[in-house]
């Protein structure tokens, strides 16, 4: 039995498959409990010591699954970016370039809005000395590109000061929601107006081109 242990710890059997299972799981319940803690005290009041508290741990067992709280944002920021995506994918796409759009800038602002912690963490650099990892980073210049830039192209829109424009307009829209009329819609009532003015600007420009 000894050397049957021994032999899953070396080859990933049952008994390492096991422990990865756990280890994820754990990973996951400490990531959902970081965003209660943020959605209730703000990004700022999130602790290592208040995180493992939540979850039932000792702060120092805490650390043999995140390095450090930077490390946990990071994993709530890749996170926040896969959602979107997973949003995206869940949406029934339609054919037109144009709608697609529109669809496109729906989405953005109305992901933003419904969870203002996450807005703030990938979308505003609130919490001081944090940067994304490599990895986390690559998750969100994917979601860039599938819900912004491939959508955009399809209407021939390419030009990069046009998609910063669009940014730009979306984040505007979701940060007057969230700080003015929270709970609210006024600023989500103006999306699809948004969106059409972009658009018609969008392809006077490339007209005057």
């Amino acid at each position: 039995m000894l050397e049957t242990a021994n032999n899953d710890r070396q080859t990933g059997g049952p008994a390492g498959g096991r422990r990865a299972r756990r280890h994820a799981e754990t990973r996951a319940e400490i990531l959902e409990a970081a965003w209660e803690i943020a959605r209730s005290e703000g990004l700022a009041g999130l602790t290592m010591r208040d995180l493992a508290k939540r979850v039932g741990m000792r702060a120092p067992s805490l650390y043999s699954y995140f390095a450090s709280k930077h490390e946990i944002y990071d994993a709530m920021f890749a996170q926040g970016y896969r959602q979107l995506m997973e949003r995206w994918e869940a949406l029934d796409l339609p054919d037109d370039p144009h709608d697609l759009a529109l669809v496109a800038m729906r989405l953005f602002v109305e992901f933003a809005v419904e969870d203002p912690a996450r807005h703030q963490l990938l979308f505003q650099r609130t919490v001081p000395g944090f940067e994304p990892s490599t990895e986390s980073w690559a998750v969100a210049q994917e979601m860039y590109q599938r819900t912004l830039v491939a959508p955009m192209a399809a209407i021939g829109i390419t030009d990069p000061h046009l998609l910063d424009l669009a940014t730009a307009l979306g984040t505007g829209l979701a940060d007057q929601q969230i700080s003015n009329d929270p709970g609210g819609d006024r600023w989500l009532r103006l999306i699809d107006e948004s969106a059409e003015m972009f658009l018609t600007h969008a392809r006077s420009r490339k007209r005057r081109r």
